[in-house]
C-alpha cells in the first residue's frame, strides 16, 4: 500500500469519525411518523393509550387481538341453526392512520354490528366497502393552518373546545345519509366547521366513525387538556366488552433484516454507508496492477585491470623483465596509433615532433622514451631497474 493511499484512507476515516461525532451530539429529531402502534413511544404512537385505557373501561372488558377481524369474529360465531349468531357482544375498536382492515373483514364487521353490536373506528379515511354500505363520503380540506379546533355536539361537551396541531388532518364527512347518521363532533377551520365524528345506525347496531386518530396519540394525550377530548370520544362506547384491533400495516412492515437496528439509528446508518463507500474505494485503489519489486542488479565488474595486474604479477614473479618491457612497448605504440593517428613504424625525430605536437607532452620526456625503447631493442637481457625506468617514462606520456 503506497503512502498516498494511506493518506486517503486516513482522511476518509477522519471525516467519518467527525460526522459520527457531530451526529451523536446533535439533538435527535422527533419522529412524527404516524405509526399508531401500541408499543411506540413516538408522538403519534399509542403507548399511553394502551397503558391508560383500562382506567376508562374495566380490565375484564378490554380484549386485544392481532389476527384479522374476520378470523376473530368468525371464530366466535355459532353456526348452529338454532343459534346462528355470535357468542360475544360488544364494541370493535380500531385506531390507525388509515384503513388497514381487509374487505373480507369489513364484511364480517358489518355482519357483527348488524347483530346488535358497535364499532368505533378512528382513521383518516375508510374503505370503499364500508363507505358504500353506510352511505357516506370522505372529503379533505387541504388548506388549513396547523391548528384545528375540535369539539363535540353533546350538550354536556359542547362548551369545551380543543385546539390541536400535530398529526391532525382536514378529512371530514362530506356526504351522509341523514336518516341513519347523527353528527357527534366537528373540527373547525377558520369560521367553518366540518363533521369529523358521526354515528351511523346499521341494522341492529351502529358505527362510531372519527377522522382525527391523532386525538388518541401519545402527543395529544399528554398535551394540555387534550386527553379530555379522547375520553369524551370513548365515552360514546356502550358499557360492554371492547375488542381492540391492534394489528395494522405499519406493524406488519417491521424489517426482518439483521441490520434493522443499524438502519433504525441515523448515526449508525450513515456510519455503515461510509464504511461501505470506504471499502469500495480501498478495493478500487488496490485493484490496479502493481509492478513487482525490481531486484537490484549489480553492474558487471570491469576485470580487465585485475586481469592485467594478475598477468603482470605472473611475469614479474618469473623474473621475465624483458617480456614485460616488450608488452609495455607494444601497448604504448598501440595507444599512440589509436589516440593520435601517428605512424609508429619509425621511431625517429619526426615521430618525436609529431607526438609532441599532438599530445602536448614534454619533448624531452618523449625523446627519452624513444631512446629507452631503442636501447631495449639492442639489449639481450633487461633488468628490473630497466623495467621500472621504461614503465615510469611511458606512463608520463599515456
Amino acid at each position: 500500500m503506497n503512502c498516498t493511499l494511506k493518506i486517503y484512507i486516513f482522511l476518509l476515516l477522519l471525516i467519518i469519525a467527525g460526522i459520527i461525532l457531530m451526529d451523536a451530539n446533535r439533538p435527535k429529531p422527533i419522529d412524527w411518523r404516524p405509526t399508531y402502534k401500541v408499543s411506540a413511544k413516538t408522538p403519534l404512537g399509542l403507548y399511553v393509550l394502551d397503558n391508560e385505557i383500562e382506567t376508562l373501561f374495566s380490565k375484564d372488558k378490554i380484549e386485544r387481538f392481532k389476527n384479522t377481524p374476520y378470523e376473530f369474529f368468525d371464530g366466535h360465531y355459532d353456526y348452529d341453526t338454532l343459534v346462528n349468531t355470535y357468542d360475544i357482544n360488544g364494541t370493535f375498536l380500531s385506531i390507525t392512520e388509515e384503513n388497514t382492515i381487509d374487505e373480507e373483514s369489513i364484511l364480517e364487521l358489518l355482519y357483527f354490528v348488524g347483530h346488535g353490536n358497535q364499532a368505533f373506528l378512528s382513521m383518516k379515511y375508510f374503505s370503499e366497502g364500508l363507505a358504500d354500505s353506510l352511505q357516506f363520503k370522505i372529503e379533505n380540506q387541504y388548506y388549513y393552518k396547523d391548528t384545528l379546533q375540535n369539539y363535540l355536539t353533546h350538550q354536556k361537551f359542547s362548551a369545551s373546545k380543543y385546539n390541536m396541531s400535530g398529526g391532525v388532518s382536514g378529512f371530514y364527512f362530506g356526504e351522509m345519509d341523514s336518516l341513519k347518521t347523527t353528527i357527534l363532533g366537528y373540527h373547525k377551520i377558520g369560521d367553518k366547521s366540518y363533521p369529523n365524528f358521526i354515528k351511523v345506525d346499521y341494522k341492529k347496531g351502529s358505527f362510531l366513525l372519527h377522522t382525527q386518530p391523532a386525538a388518541f396519540s401519545n402527543f395529544h394525550l399528554l398535551k394540555d387538556n387534550h386527553s379530555e377530548y379522547a375520553q369524551k370520544l370513548l365515552s360514546y362506547i356502550p358499557n360492554q366488552p371492547v375488542y381492540w384491533y391492534q394489528k395494522n400495516l405499519t406493524a406488519d412492515n417491521i424489517s426482518q433484516s439483521p441490520l434493522r437496528f443499524v438502519f433504525a439509528n441515523p448515526a449508525l446508518k450513515w456510519a455503515w454507508y461510509f464504511f461501505l463507500f470506504g471499502m469500495i474505494l480501498f478495493i478500487l485503489f488496490n485493484a490496479k496492477r502493481k509492478q513487482r519489486i525490481v531486484p537490484i542488479i549489480k553492474p558487471l565488474e570491469n576485470t580487465t585491470v585485475d586481469f592485467t595486474k594478475t598477468i603482470g604479477n605472473l611475469y614479474f614473479q618469473e623474473g621475465n623483465h624483458g617480456n614485460l618491457i616488450d608488452k609495455k612497448i607494444i601497448f604504448f605504440l598501440e595507444k599512440i596509433r589509436t589516440d593520435y593517428m601517428i605512424d609508429t613504424s619509425k621511431l625517429d625525430d619526426a615521430f618525436v615532433k609529431k607526438l609532441h605536437l599532438k599530445s602536448g607532452k614534454d619533448l624531452l620526456v618523449i625523446d627519452k622514451a624513444v631512446r629507452l625503447i631503442h636501447k631495449h631493442h639492442r639489449r639481450y637481457q633487461s633488468t628490473e631497474e630497466d623495467l621500472i625506468e621504461i614503465n615510469t617514462i611511458l606512463e608520463k606520456i599515456i
